[in-house]
């Protein structure tokens, strides 16, 4: 009897499949360091202990993308190990901070599938939870991701498409405990605009770009613990390439919107998302933002933007032509962010 796996194919999969994810994760401030190594993240709530405590918070969390990578990393052995490419996510929530010394564990569901019209791959789409130590849900989420079938021949299942909701209202959020901005120190924040000085439809170029290189991603894919193959074995494409983590394209983005949005310090929830083309080591990422909406919540401002990552110089036109983005848009991220009003 074989001691290993090969992960799930796309016949595997059934509606309603519930997944408890192996390996849970106690986080350290390693986390913390290894993120900042590798991403240019300079937002002060996640750099430093008194500023949060400044904000009503008990001391600095991880950064919340660190948070949902470690969440979503568990899933991948039983979800994506065998992906194509992962699709989209929806309905993100963050729910509350994690900090360190908090071991994180993931559940998810199966809630939609459908084969695709080769017949050798299917979309599987999945709603997963991150708890930690106490069962306390810290963030959920739906992705749907393109995996491969093992049998070409295996029948169809019924398609089962989720219905999931274009976007998550101001309503939606959840906000920490005790969290504010009274005495909101915006010299050490690094920049002095807050929620009423930004305008909706209003575009931000972030200017600054980044080389990815194989390493750094590498890295950070073993950090997370995705295991999934074609971020690693380049002998799962075509063109002999490793693809970079969808996730990666994410926090670098994010980490280079600091310039021009270093107050929109806490992300609290992600729309939707979608990896529009591939990544690879070599590409320079850039990152455009525009204003979606605004809201006040509590006296705490809420500011809902589309976040584009993108290959090669910077200025690019970045607009759709036929509903399509040109091939050097790589990612488009519908979020909320928490700043002063």
């Amino acid at each position: 009897m074989s001691k290993t796996r090969a992960g799930y194919f796309f016949e595997d999969y059934y509606l309603g499949q519930v997944f408890d994810h192996a390996t849970p994760r106690t986080l350290s401030g390693g986390e913390r360091a290894l993120y900042t190594a590798l991403y240019p993240a300079r937002y002060a709530l996640y750099s430093s202990d008194e500023f949060a405590r400044n904000c009503g918070l008990p001391q600095s969390p991880i950064e919340d993308l660190a948070a949902f990578h470690i969440v979503f990393g568990k899933t991948v052995p039983d979800i994506s190990l065998n992906a194509v490419a992962n699709l989209g996510y929806a309905e993100c929530r963050f729910l509350r901070p994690v900090y360190v010394g908090d071991t994180l564990n993931t559940r998810s569901e199966v809630i939609g599938l459908k084969q695709n019209s080769s017949g050798k791959t299917g979309v599987v789409w999945v709603r997963s939870t991150g708890v930690n130590q106490r069962g306390e849900p810290v963030l959920e989420y739906v992705r749907w991701v393109m995996v491969r079938k093992r049998d070409l021949n295996a029948p169809a299942p019924e398609t089962v498409i989720p219905a999931l909701k274009p976007a998550l209202s101001a309503q939606d959020l959840a906000l920490p405990e005790g969290f504010h901005f009274d005495g909101y120190n915006f010299a050490q924040a690094g920049e002095k605009h807050r929620l009423a000085d930004y305008d909706i439809g209003e575009v931000i170029d972030h200017i600054d770009g980044v080389t990815i290189e194989e390493a750094e991603h590498m890295i950070a894919t073993r950090l997370w613990q995705n295991t999934a193959k074609v971020h690693f074995d380049a002998s799962q494409r075509p063109d002999g390439k490793r693809l970079i983590y969808g996730g990666h394209v994410i926090s670098m983005a994010r980490a280079l919107a600091f310039n021009g949005l270093a107050n929109a310090q806490m992300m609290v929830a992600i729309n939707a998302g979608s990896h529009i083309n591939p990544c690879f080591a070599g590409d320079t990422l850039r990152a455009r933002s525009t204003v979606l909406d605004k809201a006040e919540i509590g006296g705490i401002g809420a500011i809902r933007l589309q976040m584009l990552a993108y290959r090669g110089d910077a200025g690019q036109d970045l607009s759709r032509q036929d509903g399509k983005y040109p091939p050097h848009v790589l990612l488009e991220l519908d979020f909320w962010a928490l700043m002063p009003a």
